[in-house]
């Protein structure tokens, strides 16, 4: 009997947890999708890049929203049970309320898991993937974000403005300006262009102007008949350098390794092998090491939260107050999860705490439903 009714409640809440969190995961990863099109209307990338990118921020957003969805999904499924009277049924066929506590919170091991798993590997690896996507895409949308009058920058360190365009595709008055860094420019001026490809390249041909050149402030100028410029070497002008965020869980912790070995009391302030890795971002480093690591840990304590629903029968008068005060205790929770990153720090005693957190909250709230069922009597 036991067996039953545990397969059928994991199941159950199993299946309530996939579904929440896929409806709510594609509703933001719609609305994100939405934002990420000025890859195509002013980056000018492809669409198959866009849908690669977009696709891969799934396993973020899904990460981000487990401590919710897992929260609601045992919330839910057992007010639904003791809405149903099932839960009675199973107290009067023998089960106890600890044993069935005890149940849940071995499955909340599972869950753990799984999000320690999304957090420490598939998350940094879709991050990553979908960032070199950007880092290697072409432009291939690039006639796309022309637009007459007005500066575009969206290509690398190119800035290109022109005058007007006609029906043939022809480009008047055109100025370019590539700046290859804060002393050295080059600006060309042409009175009529085209693009045109050339294979895989998009090459644009420049016809009766003159460039500017200036190196280190010495001036070169030389007029041409036509030149050929291909757009194809020159990147996006989107973000494409790798964030900490995209680091490994391997390299943060190595990174955090390194320093914590007093590296930093020789005077070194980078570890150039690994990406981010300077004792300035060592802080940011901890913060994502304790949001991998730690804040997978506190999916049993949310889910013990949902099981103080069990504590008290939707007979009992105060039963709407009780179930209201589980809710505001477990969204109110969620938001300190989420913010609590952010006091991890440079002190070691405040962090210690913080890493400690999971399980003395586990120990007080097991020890509150140990004192609650006065074990032997339910």
């Amino acid at each position: 009997m036991k067996k039953i009714v545990y397969r059928n409640l994991a199941k159950d809440c199993i299946k309530f947890f996939f579904l929440t969190s896929f409806t709510i995961g594609v509703i933001i990863w719609v609305l994100q999708a939405v934002n990420y099109l000025d890859f195509v209307i002013e980056d000018g990338h492809g669409f198959i890049v866009y849908f690669k990118y977009t696709l891969l921020n799934f396993p973020k957003i899904f990460s981000r929203i487990f401590p919710f969805t897992v929260f609601l999904a045992f919330s839910y499924i057992l007010l639904k049970y003791e809405n149903k009277n099932e839960l009675i049924i199973y107290w009067n066929f023998g089960i106890k309320k600890i044993d069935f506590i005890n149940f849940f919170i071995k499955l909340s091991f599972l869950f753990v898991f799984l999000n320690l798993l999304l957090n420490i590997f598939v998350t940094p690896f879709s991050q990553d993937k979908a960032r070199s996507f950007i880092k290697s895409s072409n432009l291939d949308f690039f006639e796309s974000i022309l637009k007459p009058k007005k500066f575009i920058d969206a290509i690398g360190n190119l800035t290109i403005y022109f005058e007007e365009k006609n029906d043939e595709g022809i480009l008047k008055n055109i100025f370019l300006n590539e700046r290859t860094n804060y002393n050295n420019f080059q600006a060309t001026f042409a009175k009529t262009g085209l693009i045109r490809i050339n294979g895989s390249n998009k090459i644009l041909e420049l016809y009766n102007g003159r460039t500017v050149n200036n190196i280190n402030g010495k001036i070169s100028e030389f007029e041409f008949t036509r030149t050929d410029l291909n757009i194809s070497n020159y990147g996006s002008s989107t973000i494409s350098y790798k964030k900490t965020d995209d680091n490994s869980t391997a390299d943060l912790i190595r990174c955090s390794l390194l320093f914590n070995n007093s590296i930093n009391n020789s005077g070194i302030k980078e570890i150039r092998e690994i990406n981010n890795c300077t004792f300035a971002n060592l802080e940011n480093i901890y913060q994502l090491l304790y949001s991998r690591l730690i804040k997978p840990l506190y999916t049993t304590f949310l889910i013990a939260i949902s099981l103080l629903i069990i504590l008290k029968s939707k007979s009992d008068h105060t039963f709407n107050i009780y179930k209201l005060k589980i809710y505001s205790f477990g969204f109110t929770f969620i938001i300190f999860l989420e913010s609590s990153s952010k006091f991890i720090s440079m002190n070691i005693v405040q962090n210690f705490f913080l890493l400690m957190l999971p399980f003395i909250l586990m120990l007080l709230i097991y020890s509150y439903f140990f004192q609650t069922l006065r074990v032997g009597k339910e």
